[in-house]
């Protein structure tokens, strides 16, 4: 746990480093200036939260970790969510072009090796091979073999967490509080399904991505003094996803973790395209709004819900097989939705 102690405390060292420089250039988020529908705050905030999560994690790793190509990819991809996620801060970026970003990551990612070879079969015994369709491509002299299936799958894997748990981050103290104990259980988990190609030390890289979000928590708990942003919010996404991999936790566990983000996201996307919108523009239409203006939760309550429910999540996940962990995720999704569909049902009444 000294990676993750020690990561925590360069973030909650750094954190202020950085919201002295977002006021300094006064690169704030005003909700007086910009009156989003989506956003949760009523003064000026800075969104630093990717300098402060990449910079821990990327200090601690030169001593707790081995650097091999597996791991300077993965920094370099974070690297570059880190650097959009700062200029997203500034200027605001177009969802598409982050969205590119994200691809452009994952395949930065997948490029190293680093795939989704199969996943456990929910229903009998064994496992489902994604391993077909293998393609070599000569590269620099070397050639090097292309697992269609298996690299497109952690692609879309990584992607859409990147998004979703990015979604979840509307009130104070949300996704840092609920990412930091997922990445806890997926690090316990990674000392029981050893699945690591890369061959370094995958759990101390989840203590250490841990932490960096408990030290942010601590500045980012109500009232916050500073956001997350889309650094913050895509690099939750992406260490989730490569350490899920890696860890051999997989599609299941990451799914339990992310119970709640991965209903609110499924649920939001359903709902803009029904009503005919793009379904990468924000609203203020995500659990988090409707229990904070329909059911009037305070920041708070809300905040501890999401970190309850993934502390839940990852202790069932530990003991349950790969069925019992898709019927938990079901009953978790099913009884957002209930909420989501409750929620619209008593906000169009009052209309």
């Amino acid at each position: 746990m000294w990676a993750f102690i020690c990561t925590a405390i360069i973030a909650v060292l750094l954190t202020p480093a950085v919201i002295g420089l977002y006021k300094k250039y006064k690169w704030l988020d005003d909700p007086a200036k910009d009156s989003h529908a989506k956003k949760t705050h009523s003064t000026p905030v800075p969104r630093g939260g990717g300098l402060v999560i990449f910079s821990a994690i990327l200090i601690v790793s030169a001593f707790f970790l081995n650097f091999d190509q597996y791991l300077v990819h993965i920094l370099v991809a974070a690297g570059l969510l880190t650097v959009v996620g700062f200029l997203d801060d500034i200027y605001d970026l177009s969802p598409v072009l982050r969205l590119g970003t994200g691809l452009l990551a994952s395949i930065i990612v997948v490029s190293s090796g680093i795939g989704i070879a199969y996943v456990s079969n929910p229903f009998g015994t064994g496992v489902i091979h994604l391993n077909q369709w293998q393609v070599p491509i000569e590269f620099l002299g070397q050639t090097h073999m292309v697992w269609i299936l298996s690299d497109l799958f952690a692609i879309i894997f990584m992607l859409w967490n990147m998004n979703i748990v990015n979604w979840s981050k509307g009130v104070d103290g949300q996704m840092p509080g609920f990412v930091s104990i997922a990445l806890i259980f997926i690090g316990i988990l990674s000392y029981r399904f050893i699945d690591d190609p890369t061959q370094f030390n995958t759990a101390n890289l989840s203590f250490i991505v841990a932490g960096a979000y408990a030290g942010f928590l601590i500045w980012n708990w109500y009232p916050q003094k500073i956001m997350p942003g889309y650094g913050a919010g895509s690099l939750a996404g992406f260490f989730l996803s490569v350490l899920a991999i890696l860890s051999g936790a997989k599609l299941a566990t990451t799914l339990m973790v992310l119970a709640v983000p991965t209903a609110d996201a499924i649920f939001s996307i359903i709902r803009r395209l029904y009503a005919r919108k793009s379904p990468l523009w924000g609203d203020r239409g995500h659990l988090h709004h409707k229990l904070l203006d329909v059911f009037h939760w305070g920041k708070r309550r809300i905040a501890m819900l999401y970190w309850a429910t993934s502390a839940l999540m990852g202790f069932l996940a530990l003991y349950l097989n790969t069925l019992g962990k898709l019927l938990s995720i079901t009953t978790v999704m099913l009884c957002v939705f209930i909420v989501l569909i409750v929620a619209k049902y008593k906000a169009t009444r009052k209309t």
